[in-house]
């Protein structure tokens, strides 16, 4: 076994520990443990009827909140590393505290029942964005908490509702279309925030098994996964979500006004760069058309967008499928589409619906008119909280790229929404897509 420091001089060892002693004291704290000196966690309550009886969220180890943590993990979702980063170099001070003066909500959003409802939410913090009002007490006793939601007011210029407005989908009526053709939107942020019994049991396992499975395969990152039993909200270091309302977001739980909503999964390479082998960047302009117009119409448009790049598998197992459908023998055809994922994978998707419905339990949705989605696995996941689809939307067959069909036939025939026939195994057998020769440069 070799060091790297096994060549390094006494100079260099004492300037290491110099910076370290810096920015931290000189023990180590690995892990703690629940009856541990020192260890005193803020009480918790997940799903109290208030927020002071919840309790806030705290996962600092501040100096004056490390005894009180009451959860798991890091703030920030995936974004602690570049925080952990920015504090190595010396960019941002360890103790840093941010000033939350005029950050707060632009729109008032809740409370609705749910969010006091501990198996209706368990993957979000509820009262995420209003800790400076309820939680002002533990501030000012320099306990660190940090929001896991904003709410935000702008306007979303695209080159495709220009192009809208030009063919008459969209009217500029100087509201939700301005008369330079700018979309009003109110936008939500939201990190991840898990309540760990409850998402246990949306994916029917034990709590013990999902701490076991997340200690493990984070190469041990979160060791107080296994040793702090008595800590139940965990917060991964994950992407989150985005969420953007058009027109009056009271609206949203109001039974009298109608409700159109798209549900999307991150698509570099199609919602960016405009990629033609899938859907998903027609699909989402297609509902951003279709949420805007029913907020010209009196109702509300709501676009929820996940970070969960290549169906939670990431790009770079995305683009291994790529190379793996294009140069299969056959060629990149439909019959094929979900067995190349598997043969990199192991899966064929891995967002896994279950957690999804608590944005729109956080947002009051009781019932949705228009959901412009063909997955079987989204839909599932809404109706089976609780929350009504009075009419499912398939995208348009004219806005579907070329390309893209060797995807959506075999989603189809794996269970997605039609309106029209689903393909047969023989049918998918004929469904191929370009080859390297057709997409060379």
């Amino acid at each position: 076994m070799t060091n790297n420091d096994t060549n390094s001089q006494p100079g260099d060892q004492d300037e290491t520990m110099s910076q370290q002693q810096k920015l931290y004291t000189s023990r180590v704290v690995l892990t703690t443990y629940p009856s541990q000196l020192g260890i005193d966690p803020i009480p918790l309550t997940w799903g109290a009827a208030t927020p002071a009886e919840r309790g806030p969220v705290v996962v600092s180890r501040q100096q004056d909140s490390f005894g009180k943590r009451n959860a798991i993990g890091a703030g920030g979702g995936s974004y602690c590393i570049y925080r952990a980063l920015a504090v190595a170099i010396g960019a941002l001070a360890p103790t840093h505290r941010p000033d939350f003066h005029l950050t707060e909500p632009t729109h008032s959003i809740g409370p609705f029942p749910a969010w006091s409802d501990p198996e209706k939410i368990v993957s979000m913090d509820p009262w995420g964005h209003a800790i400076v009002e309820h939680y002002s007490d533990h501030l000012k006793q320099g306990i660190d908490i940090r929001p896991t939601i904003a709410i935000t007011q702008a306007h979303m210029k695209l080159a495709e509702i220009d192009e809208a407005i030009a063919k008459g989908i969209l009217r500029k009526d100087g509201d939700i279309v301005s008369q330079n053709g700018e979309l009003k939107v109110v936008k939500v942020a939201s990190e991840p925030v898990w309540y760990l019994p409850g998402v246990a049991q949306r994916f029917g396992i034990n709590e013990a098994t999902l701490r076991r499975a997340l200690f493990e395969d984070t190469g041990g990152m979160y060791p107080e996964l296994i040793t702090r039993p008595d800590l139940k909200v965990f917060l991964p270091p994950i992407g989150g979500l985005t969420v953007y309302i058009f027109g009056n977001p009271a609206h949203i739980p109001d039974p009298s006004k109608r409700l159109t909503m798209r549900v999307h999964d991150e698509c570099n390479g199609s919602d960016v760069f405009g990629s033609d082998i899938c859907t998903c960047k027609p699909y989402l302009i297609y509902s951003i058309e279709e949420c805007a117009r029913e907020a010209q119409n009196g109702g509300v448009g709501v676009v929820v967008y996940f970070r969960k790049e290549g169906r939670a598998l990431g790009e770079v197992t995305k683009y291994l499928v790529y190379n793996a459908r294009k140069r299969q023998e056959g060629g990149d055809t439909a019959a094929n589409y979900f067995k190349r994922t598997e043969f990199v994978a192991g899966v064929k998707d891995m967002r896994f619906q279950a957690l999804m419905p608590d944005i729109l339990h956080w947002l009051g949705v009781k019932r949705i008119d228009r959901f412009i989605s063909m997955s079987n696995m989204k839909y599932e996941a809404i109706v089976d909280s609780g929350i009504e689809i009075i009419e499912r939307v398939s995208i348009p067959e004219e806005r579907m790229p070329a390309d893209s069909k060797v995807e959506i036939e075999a989603k189809i025939a794996d269970g997605y929404f039609t309106t029209g026939e689903v393909p047969t195994t023989e049918d998918l057998q004929t469904v191929k897509g370009r080859n390297w020769d057709e997409i060379a440069h």
